[in-house]
């Protein structure tokens, strides 16, 4: 499986063609701890700047509580911000076969969710999904986005059924999303992927309500125009 963010003169001629993103930086500990002391050093508990503090605040700033107050805000900060970058570790599509699927799915990891989509050529939902599935895997880089083709991962795999969406955690499968249907056909926003996802648990979306306007209302509402009981 080819890695986007591996050093690798194949992936410099993607990155120089735009056809991957650039790679991101990495953050050193050490510049973390920089970032923080730096913030620390700058900003009082209340918020205010040391510039604007007077002489009683500045000597109230050295007592000896507030220095360990600061403290422990900064080992605390500095334990966050590794968790995360810890977490941070995938934010591309990676392509799987059947020989991969153990590894890369039942044995993801603690704490790990997978996004795995089975598609195939010539299908253009499945097409579309692998453009939301690679804006979403920037966008939540503690997600495992992987695909698939359908038949190389499971052999005779029925068409009918594709795109299938199978999510897991931490190995478990959690939810299954078979078909056009339940993958909302052709016309399938960015959104309303974003937000099935999140319903089951994979992504932490801030799309919390359906995106897809609500026709139900509207429909009920012709069919009360039509039968206007009104002399």
């Amino acid at each position: 499986m080819q890695n986007p963010n591996e050093d690798t003169e194949w992936n410099d001629i993607l990155r120089a063609k735009g056809i991957i993103p650039q790679k991101e930086k990495e953050i050193t500990e050490d510049q973390i701890v920089s970032i923080l002391e730096d913030t620390i050093k700058s900003k009082t508990k209340e918020g205010k700047n040391l510039e604007d503090l007077d002489l009683d605040e500045l000597d109230e700033l050295e007592d000896s509580e507030d220095e360990a107050v600061l403290l422990e805000y900064r080992n605390k900060r500095i334990a966050e911000i590794r968790a995360l970058s810890e977490k941070a570790k995938f934010g591309f599509v990676g392509e799987i076969s059947a020989q991969d699927y153990i590894n890369e799915v039942n044995k993801a990891g603690e704490g790990i969710w997978v996004v795995l989509h089975l598609y195939k050529q010539g299908i253009p939902l499945c097409a579309l999904i692998n453009q939301h599935m690679s804006y979403l895997a920037t966008r939540y880089p503690a997600v495992k986005f992987l695909k698939s083709i359908s038949t190389t991962c499971i052999p005779n795999y029925p068409d009918r059924n594709l795109p299938t969406i199978f999510v897991y955690f931490e190995g478990d499968l959690k939810k299954q999303i078979v078909g056009p249907v339940e993958c909302r056909g052709p016309s399938l926003t960015l959104e309303e992927f974003e937000y099935l996802l999140g319903k089951t648990g994979a992504i932490d979306t801030d799309i919390k309500e359906d995106p897809r306007p609500k026709i139900k209302d509207k429909l009920m509402q012709d069919l009360a125009d039509s039968n206007d009981w009104s002399l």
